[in-house]
């Protein structure tokens, strides 16, 4: 008896893995294909449980807010956060945007212990970059990715009550402001209203003088104040270093606690670029937020990887010992991840 034809689908079938079933006119690839997207999904959905209805403040800043494919790929990585259902809060600075325009008008920078020292000059160089510049192409950006967003400025409401700030020295910083209170409830009824807010950093303080409050210190001092579930900080770099500078000895830590964070700060071994970032992380985290992140902005889709995923990137910061996979215990990736599969159908 002459053998029979093999048919079309049994043919894609015995050609592929076990786990592939192509449709008559469908190449096994396409399949493939959007099986990994659908595992992907899958990967992410507890994630997406656990953190339904929670607030993630993002700082967002370096290379994310120059490059226009990063500007774009951010934008629709924040308008993905609120349509799963979480209530993501931007907040930004603008240094290179402030160190160009102060260039082109003149205005002399300089830094002191990674803060920028704002004489007059200055502040008004801050409020046309921030203001007039960075703000408004962010909530634009979140608004053509299909989000709701809304700008506003940490004079607005007294939404950043700032007071005078000091280098780490004790030097005068000039017009710079050290948050002393957010007013949360601001935010949370945006945040209730089902938009995303865009946070450009310029406090007031009691004087009801204008001050330029560092990006960072002012995203941490937010998270804080509306109990977020994540603190989120996009920089330049893969995330935080030991021995940083020195090609032979510097390694990435992956986790690390905020005791191991506060004696590297007591005992200086940051960038200064580093200390403001680590000082608002320590500070967040004692008032009670869970967990807090440094990434590299220049990955594409490094929040949503942090996240939605199992692995995660850069370096995610716990609140003690215990939560860490130090002395042999089980990782804060591998303790997160299981209480997300728990609440997760």
């Amino acid at each position: 008896m002459p053998a029979q034809p093999v048919p079309h689908r049994a043919r894609a079938a015995a050609s592929a893995s076990t786990r592939v079933t192509a449709a008559e006119g469908v190449s096994v690839e396409r399949i493939e294909a959007a099986q990994e997207k659908a595992a992907v999904l899958r990967e992410a959905l507890p994630w997406i449980t656990r953190f339904h209805g929670r607030t993630v403040v993002i700082k967002y800043g370096g290379n994310a807010m120059v490059d226009p494919e990063l500007k774009r790929s951010f934008a629709a990585d924040v308008a993905l956060l609120h349509f799963v259902g979480l209530r993501p809060v931007i907040v930004h600075g603008g240094g290179p945007q402030i160190s160009t325009l102060a260039e082109k008008l003149g205005v002399e920078s300089r830094f002191i212990g990674g803060l920028r020292v704002t004489d007059a000059p200055m502040m008004d160089v801050v409020r046309m970059a921030l203001l007039g510049q960075v703000n408004p192409e962010v909530v634009g950006l979140v608004q053509e990715a299909g989000a709701p967003a809304v700008g506003v400025a940490g004079t607005d409401a007294r939404l950043l009550a700032v007071r005078p700030a000091s280098g780490p020295a004790g030097e005068d910083l000039g017009l710079v402001g050290e948050v002393e209170r957010v007013n949360a409830h601001y935010l949370e009824e945006l945040l209730d209203d089902g938009v995303v807010p865009v946070v450009a950093t310029v406090g007031r303080d009691a004087e009801g003088l204008d001050r330029n409050v560092n990006a960072d210190l002012a995203a941490g001092a937010v998270a804080a104040a509306l109990k977020a579930s994540k603190l989120v900080y996009l920089t330049d770099v893969p995330g935080l270093y030991l021995d940083f500078g020195d090609p032979e000895k510097q390694a990435l830590i992956s986790e690390v606690t905020v005791d191991r964070l506060e004696r590297m700060l007591a005992d200086d071994e940051l960038h200064a670029g580093m200390r403001p970032k680590v000082a608002s992380i320590v500070a967040a985290i004692r008032a009670g937020v869970p967990q807090a992140h440094i990434l590299d902005g220049r990955v594409l889709h490094a929040v949503l990887i942090e996240i939605f995923t199992d692995e995660g990137v850069g370096t995610m910061v716990t609140p003690s010992l215990a939560a860490t996979g130090e002395r042999g215990g089980a990782g804060p990736r591998d303790l997160a991840l299981r209480a997300a599969r728990e609440v997760a159908p």
